[in-house]
Formats: structure tokens, C-alpha cells, sequence
């Protein structure tokens, strides 16, 4: 598979990495419903052999599960992988997450357990999940500069920060990378985001490109209707109706496109965020090893402009429609 250099850092990924959300499960309020390990392993492990070389995951992901999960698929394959994970979700003892705990000693303490779930000696990209509490990046951001001089962490990156954050913490350590939330119904970011990436050479991994399988292409009102109690899409509004009707008629428009390519639906949406000069590469979940196979094509895709336009102009459409209900 294509691959890039990820920011100012010496590793080259693949245009696509592996997420690991879902794997962790859903005994938390930000799951993903049940989910079974020995499926989780098999899917790592037929990413790793489809080309894709770094996976990402989140001690958040699962209360730790999906770290778990992942150092046990990668059991024999460590140095051909890269690790991603993140930092600064905490849980209290009934299962509830707790946002924003960026104190160097709890950050310190978090690598340190991440670091045995993953059952490896370093992590290659260490991330701030999110900038909260925002009083804290700062302290955050030197506790992660602390285990990179350690040797613990090669390099640091954050996740879901704006221009204003990044810019308060750069003076203390150089910025690797940023991870926001980017797809073709999410695009907040290209305003100033992609810009100021570009302009500092900090590496852009996106996530949710398919936004949480709505893009999908195999996503149904009945599918939405079924979601588990504990999937956290229960309450998204892209997810419920009115929007959500809207949402899959935008989508039934693309896939004429996308059948003209001889690609998948979901295949489509991947690869319009990689079409982005400041998207290094794009970050696709998935549970099973039909999913990665079937989305992998997407890190090399080549569609021209008239298409891009064309979708594009479907997209506009969506976004007047929502526009009138309010």
C-alpha cells in the first residue's frame, strides 16, 4: 500500500491505519455493543497482511480492552507494526468514563499500563486523546516530551485539538501529529485545521471517514433502529431522524458513482478524505476481516476530478436540506 510520512516524525504509514474502537467493546458509554476477541485478532492480523502497517488504539477503547486485544494479535509481528494509542481518559470503579485528566503523573501512569496491555517496550505515537481539561494540555503535553526523552514514546502527537491548542503546546515539544474527526458530512476541519497542519508539517491522521459506518454504503433505517443500547450512535442526531433519512439519501446518490469506479460505497468515502493534500492517512474501524478487506482498496484509489465535483455537489444538496430544518 502507498504510504506517507507521517509529519516531521521517520515513520511512513500507510495511507490507511487499522481503528480499534470498536474492538474494545461496549461496556462503556462511548462502546460499540458486544464484540468477539477471537474475530478482533483475526482482523488486526489480516490488516497487517493486506499491507496496512500501524494500528491505532486508545486506553479509552474498552477501559483498556482493546490495547489488550491488540498486543495479543501482534504476539510475533511487533516490528512490523506501528503502534498509536492514547491518553487521558480515566474510569471511575462502576464502568463511567471520566474526561479530561491530563496531569503528568496520571499520564505517566497511563503509559505505563498501556505499555503492558500492548505487551511492548515503546510506543511509537503517543496521543492526548482530548484537550480537556483545557487548563491542563500544557502539563500534559511536557509529560508526553518527559517519556519521549525516557524512551518510552517516540514520538507525540493529539487528538481533537484546534490551531488555538496546538499552538500554546509546540513551544515545549515538537508535534508530530494531529488526529481529528474528518469525513464527507464532517468537513469543519479544512477551514483552519488542514492549513495550519500543512503549514507546520504536522501529519493528519483522520477518523470516522466512513462517520461511524453511516457512509458505509449498508447502513438502513432498520440497522439504526437495531443498534444495541450501549452503542453510542443511539444518540447522534446524523444517526436519528429527520437527518438520518436525509444522510442515507445522499449516500443512495453516491453509490451510483462509486459503482462506476467498480468500488464499494464505503470504499468512496475513504478515499475522498485521502484526496486532501494535508490527510497523511485516514483511519478505518472495522470488526471483522471481511471489513478490511474489503475497505482496503481505498488507501490506493484513483478517481478524477469530475467525479470529485460531481459528489461534491451532491453533498451540497445535503447540507441545504438539513439547513431548511431549522
Amino acid at each position: 500500500m502507498n504510504k506517507k510520512r507521517l509529519g516531521n516524525s521517520d515513520l511512513w504509514i500507510s495511507r490507511l491505519g487499522l481503528g480499534t474502537w470498536a474492538i474494545g467493546g461496549g461496556n462503556n458509554p462511548y462502546g460499540w455493543g458486544a464484540q468477539n476477541d477471537d474475530d478482533s485478532i483475526r482482523t488486526i492480523q489480516k490488516a497487517i497482511d493486506l499491507g496496512i502497517n500501524w494500528i491505532d488504539t486508545a486506553k479509552g477503547y474498552g477501559h483498556g480492552h482493546s490495547e489488550e486485544i491488540v498486543g495479543q494479535a501482534l504476539k510475533g509481528r511487533r516490528d512490523k507494526v506501528i503502534i498509536a494509542t492514547k491518553c487521558g481518559i480515566l474510569w471511575k470503579e462502576d464502568g463511567s468514563d471520566i474526561y479530561g485528566h491530563l496531569k503528568a503523573s496520571s499520564i505517566k501512569a497511563e503509559a505505563e499500563s498501556s505499555l503492558r496491555r500492548l505487551q511492548t517496550d515503546v510506543i511509537d505515537l503517543y496521543q492526548i486523546h482530548w484537550p480537556l481539561p483545557d487548563e491542563d494540555i500544557e502539563e500534559g503535553w511536557q509529560a508526553i516530551s518527559d517519556l519521549i526523552a525516557e524512551g518510552k514514546v517516540r514520538f507525540g502527537g493529539v487528538s481533537n485539538f484546534n490551531v488555538a491548542q496546538m499552538k500554546r503546546i509546540v513551544p515545549i515539544h515538537d508535534l508530530t501529529s494531529l488526529q481529528p474527526p474528518y469525513s464527507m458530512i464532517k468537513t469543519d476541519i479544512e477551514a483552519e485545521i488542514l492549513p495550519y497542519c500543512g503549514e507546520h508539517n504536522i501529519g493528519v491522521v483522520v477518523y470516522s471517514p466512513m462517520q461511524a459506518g453511516l457512509l458505509s454504503g449498508k447502513f438502513t433505517v432498520e440497522r439504526a433502529a437495531s443498534l444495541p443500547a450501549d452503542d453510542w450512535r443511539k444518540g447522534d442526531p446524523n444517526f436519528n431522524d429527520p437527518i438520518l433519512s436525509i444522510n442515507l439519501e445522499t449516500v443512495e446518490k453516491m453509490k451510483d458513482i462509486a459503482m462506476q469506479h467498480g468500488v464499494s460505497m464505503a470504499v468512496l468515502a475513504i478515499a475522498w478524505t485521502l484526496r486532501h493534500p494535508q490527510v497523511t492517512a485516514a483511519i478505518v474501524g472495522a470488526r471483522r476481516p471481511s471489513q478490511i478487506e474489503e475497505t482496503v482498496e481505498a488507501g490506493e484509489l484513483a478517481i478524477g476530478e469530475s467525479s470529485w465535483q460531481a459528489i461534491d455537489e451532491i453533498l451540497a444538496e445535503r447540507t441545504q436540506k438539513i439547513a431548511q430544518l431549522h
